[in-house]
């Protein structure tokens, strides 16, 4: 399976130092764990080791295992395909594997998919925010799993954003969906393998259901850790969150998309460009400056989102926008998902007449919490919306600790 280089940047930490993700470990101390086995793994353009070689050419060339099928999630085998476009299952045509497509028709794996699978492997890179859909992939995965009684196995990776960073309101039964299935808050600061153990008590274990778990855990990591500190190189998670910074403010801006402005797709800049054509770009950066959020500076920006192979319908399409470009200057200190709140509220407040919440309750499904966006057309500050969370985070931020492995 070739994997286009391209995206990806040297590590410049060298290997006795830098992080070895759980792929690498399984080969040097777990690999007969699945000799003689056939395995599906769940998997796409992340899947790499470090020199950029994907997990499907390395386990099946020099190391002999038997791969029967592959499954992909949003964005694809080859993490090419649009956001929240379906993708079709297909033989890969470079393997000759199955890959079942797991975000179109299907979203979990049925019976018939696993009929030649004897252990499942999880290795994906995402960015620890609740709705990217990977790992709503492995939740359904790993419910799979312990269905059909087959083994389950993620292969660890570091979080982008520091795993000491959290951030945002817990998701509310009422607003459970693809896009919000566990209870965490949005930006939760946990990796796969540390996910993988709170999918199990607080997703599984209600439905009676008990996967066979295993992580293969990061070597030489610590949770303080940003994805540039570890020494591996940077492949982009999905096609619109393409840097260490888009991701840093993801969590927060990816809120708008749940509005009637542009949130930045098919520009160069996706959920650090935000705006429309009924903005006053300084206006509304002079607004949100006089806000004194810690680590970030917003500067006015005009764009014009295209259409382009990672996009397919952008809001606003070849239309001239007016907005915010949001700078972020000290990633300790933000608070991303306040940041996106405030942009959110500050826009409501400016032109409360052209700014519409998406009818199909896309909103509520992203924050997780009704109340949120009743607070907003009541006028609410973010700072007074954000202290409705404060206590349910300060809780998981406690809880999650008997999740870590790091």
């Amino acid at each position: 399976m070739t994997i286009d280089g391209s995206e990806m940047k040297a590590a410049k930490v060298d290997t006795l130092q830098r992080v070895k993700p759980g792929c690498e470990d399984f080969l040097e101390s777990w690999v007969e764990l699945t000799r003689g086995r056939r395995v599906g793994l769940i998997a796409n353009h992340t899947s790499v080791f470090p020199d950029g070689r994907h997990d499907v050419d390395v386990l099946r060339g020099e190391h002999n295992v038997t791969i029967t099928v592959l499954f992909s999630p949003e964005h694809g085998i080859r993490g090419t395909a649009p956001a929240g476009e379906h993708v079709d299952s297909l033989l890969d045509p470079l393997t000759g594997l199955q890959v079942f497509s797991l975000y179109g028709e299907h979203t979990k794996p049925d019976k018939s998919m696993l009929e030649d699978v004897d252990f499942l492997v999880y290795d994906i890179q995402d960015a620890a925010t609740r709705f990217y859909t990977y790992i709503s992939t492995m939740t359904l995965c790993m419910e799979s799993a312990a269905e059909n009684n087959i083994p389950f196995v993620v292969f660890d990776r570091p979080t982008i954003v520091s795993g000491n960073k959290t951030d945002g309101p817990f998701l509310h039964e009422d607003c459970r969906s693809y896009i919000g299935m566990l209870p965490v808050p949005i930006l939760y600061g946990m990796t796969p393998g540390e996910l993988a153990g709170l999918i199990q008590k607080e997703y599984l274990k209600p439905k009676g259901l008990k996967a066979e778990l295993k992580v293969i855990r990061l070597r030489n990591y610590n949770r303080t850790m940003w994805y540039d500190e570890t020494g591996l190189p940077w492949v982009i998670p999905s096609p619109n969150v393409r840097t260490i910074e888009a991701a840093t403010i993801y969590p927060g801006t990816a809120l708008v998309e749940g509005t009637n402005v542009s949130e930045g797709r098919g520009t160069g800049f996706p959920f650090q460009t935000i705006g429309a054509p009924f903005i006053d770009g300084k206006k509304l950066a002079d607004s949100l400056t006089g806000l004194d959020m810690p680590g970030v500076r917003f500067e006015p920006a005009d764009f014009t989102p295209h259409q382009s192979n990672t996009v397919s319908h952008p809001r606003f399409k070849d239309q001239l926008c007016h907005g915010v470009f949001i700078r972020v200057t000290d990633r300790t200190a933000i608070r991303p998902v306040e940041v996106g709140l405030a942009t959110v509220c500050a826009i409501r407040n400016l032109y409360p007449e052209d700014t519409k919440f998406r009818s199909d309750g896309a909103f509520d499904r992203l924050t997780g919490d009704r109340q949120i966006k009743t607070m907003i057309e009541e006028g609410a500050g973010f700072r007074e919306i954000a202290s409705t969370w404060k206590d349910a985070l300060d809780r998981f931020t406690e809880v999650r600790k008997e999740y870590f492995l790091y």
